[in-house]
C-alpha cells in the first residue's frame, strides 16, 4: 500500500532518490540545449543534404530506441523510421581485472539485407562501448549507408565513427554536482537502471538531424522551444510541490496498487504510452500495458473480466481491512493529443491536463469506447491530453509528466 504522504515529504523523497533520478529529469531542458549546441559545433549545421533517405535505421537500445520511435512517429509517411534493436546477447569474457563483463558488451546488431546506398543508419549509444554497434557501423559503411554516430566523446564508438567515414554527434551525459553524484549501488552491477532523461540526449540530436534532412515538419525552433518546456515542467513536478498542484505526483499517487492499461490516441500519444511502460518497469518496478485505439480495445478487452476489472468489492462493506493489503485492480490512463481544441479544459501554459469524466469536447469513436467499456467495468479512467499545436511540444509535455510520474511512484512505493 501506498502512503501517500511520502508524496508531500521532500526530504523523505530525497533521501530516497539515491541515484538522483529527479535532478536528472530536471535538467533535460538543460541537456537539449547542451545537445544542440555541440551537434552544431561538430558540423551539423553545415549539413547540405541531397535529398531524403529511403529508410531511416535507429540502431541502439533502451533510450536509444525510444528515441527511433519517437521520431518515427513524428516524421509519418513521409519516411519510413525503423527503429533497429539487438538481434542477440552473447556472452562476453570478463576484463583483465576480473570483473564481469557488462550486460551490454555482448548485444549484437545485424544490418537488414536490402540496406544499401540509399538508407540512413544512425546509431546512438550512451556509453559507446559496445563492440556490435562498432560491427554494425561497419556492416553499413561496407553496404554503402549513409552512416550518423551518437556517442559519447572520446568512446570507442565515437572513435570508430571516424574510421566509416560517420558524422559523429555527441551523446550528452547528466550533468550532476559532485555532492549530488548518485549513491546507490546497482541491483545489476551489469545491467544498471538507465538514467531516465537519457532519451533527451539521444533524441534531440536525431530530430536535429531529422530537421536537416527533412523527415519532420518541426518549426526551426521547435527543439529550443522544446527545452523551455522541459524547464517548465521541471518547476511543475518539482518535490517541493504539493500533491494537489505536483500533476506528477497526483498521477503517481493514482496509479499505486492498479494494474495500469496506458491507451493512446494517434501516434504521437503512442510514443509516450510506449515509454510510460517502460519507465514504470525501470522505475517503479511495475507492470503495465500499452496499445494504441482503438485496436488496444479489443486487445485488453479480456482484463476487464475477474478479479482486476471488478470495480466493487462483493464483500461485507464493513469489515476491518486496516491488516489487509489492498486488491490490485485495473487503471486505465488515456493519453491524447488534441491540437487546436478552442474552449477545452486544457491549459496550455500549463502542459497537459486532466480532462473532467463529464467533458463535452469532441471525442474520437475509439475514445468514446474506450469510456463506455472503463465504465461498464466500474475501471477508473483517467485522461489526460495536450492542446499545443505542435506535435513534438505535446510529446514533451505528456514525456514530462509521465517521467516523474514514474519516478515519484517508486520512490514513495520504495518508502512504504
Amino acid at each position: 500500500m501506498l502512503d501517500d504522504t511520502l508524496l508531500d515529504d521532500p526530504a523523505a523523497l530525497q533521501r530516497a532518490d539515491r541515484d538522483r533520478a529527479l535532478l536528472a529529469l530536471a535538467g533535460s531542458g538543460a541537456r537539449v540545449r547542451t545537445a544542440l549546441r555541440l551537434a552544431d559545433a561538430a558540423g551539423l549545421d553545415r549539413l547540405r543534404p541531397d535529398g531524403r533517405p529511403r529508410v531511416v535505421l535507429v540502431a541502439g537500445h533502451g533510450s536509444a530506441l525510444t528515441a527511433g520511435g519517437i521520431l518515427a512517429a513524428l516524421a509519418g509517411t513521409s519516411t519510413l523510421v525503423t527503429p533497429l534493436p539487438p538481434t542477440d546477447a552473447a556472452a562476453p569474457r570478463a576484463d583483465r581485472a576480473g570483473a564481469p563483463p557488462a550486460f551490454t558488451a555482448g548485444l549484437g546488431w545485424q544490418l537488414p539485407g536490402w540496406a544499401g546506398p540509399l538508407d540512413l543508419l544512425v546509431v546512438s549509444s550512451a556509453d559507446g562501448g559496445e563492440q556490435g554497434l562498432i560491427g554494425l557501423a561497419e556492416q553499413a559503411y561496407a553496404r554503402g549507408c549513409a552512416i550518423v554516430v551518437i556517442a559519447p566523446v572520446g568512446s570507442p564508438l565515437a572513435e570508430a565513427a571516424l574510421q566509416v567515414r560517420a558524422l559523429p554527434l555527441p551523446f550528452v551525459p547528466t550533468a550532476l554536482p559532485e555532492d549530488e553524484a548518485p549513491t546507490a549501488p546497482a541491483a545489476e552491477p551489469d545491467l544498471p537502471a538507465e538514467d531516465p532523461a537519457a532519451l533527451w540526449s539521444h533524441l534531440t540530436p536525431l530530430l536535429a538531424l531529422a530537421q536537416k534532412l527533412g523527415l519532420t515538419q518541426l518549426p526551426y525552433d521547435a527543439l529550443p522551444a522544446t527545452a523551455d518546456l522541459l524547464d517548465a515542467a521541471a518547476v511543475r513536478c518539482r518535490p517541493d510541490a504539493a500533491a494537489y498542484t505536483n500533476p506528477a505526483k497526483s498521477l503517481a499517487a493514482r496509479m499505486a496498487g492498479t494494474v495500469p492499461l496506458l491507451w493512446a490516441e494517434g501516434p504521437v500519444a503512442g510514443a509516450v504510452v510506449a515509454r510510460f511502460a517502460a519507465q514504470l518497469a525501470d522505475r517503479a518496478g511495475r507492470p503495465a500495458l500499452a496499445g494504441l485505439l482503438p485496436q488496444a480495445l479489443t486487445e485488453h478487452r479480456g482484463m476487464f473480466i475477474g478479479q482486476l476489472g471488478a470495480g466493487a468489492d462483493p464483500d461485507d462493506f464493513f469489515r476491518d481491512r486496516v491488516e489487509e493489503p489492498d486488491p490490485l485492480h485495473l487503471q486505465v490512463l488515456l493519453l491524447r493529443h488534441t491540437p487546436g481544441t478552442a474552449g477545452g479544459p486544457f491549459d496550455e501554459d500549463h502542459g497537459p491536463a486532466e480532462v473532467p469524466e463529464d467533458d463535452e469536447g469532441p471525442r474520437s469513436f475509439g475514445v468514446t469506447r474506450a469510456h463506455r467499456l472503463a465504465a461498464a467495468h466500474d475501471v477508473r479512467l483517467t485522461e489526460y491530453a495536450s492542446t499545443r499545436p505542435d506535435p513534438l511540444h505535446a510529446l514533451a509535455d505528456l514525456v514530462a509528466l509521465t517521467d516523474f510520474a514514474a519516478v515519484y511512484l517508486g520512490l514513495a512505493a520504495a518508502q512504504s
